[in-house]
């Protein structure tokens, strides 16, 4: 069964909020793994994605559809939501930084993003909170500059330049492989 994201967007709108779960299920995984790259901690992602798609579902009627991508929306959500918790839940550590507070006990039992995390952690800890973002975003999240640069506030080339320097950070310390697997995704 196809379905328009578009469609589905215009019936939430009008109060059929019942096709709402279809862009549940097509972005559930992503907001997931967006919101746990952040935060390390399982129960702590899965809170905060059930939190983003509330929010989502009770805002729905703000999106418009004419002035950018249901997806970009979303995550910009995610992100805010986010830097909502720790700004209520950890005031003395800066929110824009939150890739940095996870420790060892906390990473959650995903083998999947846990073998992805451990092999490149230790080099993204290297950039700063923002240049990490947009890594996280081009790289596993597969999104184009113009819509990392909605979610995060800049323009697309600044959003472009920061990453391709990053890269070159990167390029400089990581193994072969390893540099390879990042640019094999974009």
């Amino acid at each position: 069964m196809a379905f328009s994201e578009q469609q589905v967007i215009s019936q939430c709108q009008q109060g059929q909020l019942d096709g709402f779960g279809q862009l549940y299920d097509l972005y559930i995984k992503k907001i997931y793994n967006f919101i746990y790259y952040k935060t390390h901690h399982q129960q702590t992602a899965e809170d905060l994605t059930s939190q983003t798609f509330l929010k989502a579902l009770s805002k729905i009627n703000q999106f418009d559809i004419n002035k950018g991508y249901f997806s970009t929306w979303l995550y910009q959500i995610a992100r805010n939501t986010v830097i909502d918790h720790y700004r209520t839940s950890h005031p003395e550590i800066d929110i824009q930084d939150v890739w940095d507070l996870a420790s060892d006990s906390d990473i959650a039992k995903d083998t999947e993003i846990k073998t992805q995390l451990k092999e490149v952690e230790k080099y993204l800890n290297q950039l700063d909170s923002a240049q990490r973002e947009i890594i996280i975003l081009r790289v596993w999240e597969q999104m184009s500059y113009k819509e990392i640069a909605e979610i995060v506030g800049k323009s697309e080339a600044s959003c472009k330049m920061m990453f391709l320097r990053s890269l070159e950070k990167l390029r400089n310390h990581l193994p072969l492989a390893i540099y390879l697997l990042l640019i094999s995704r974009f």
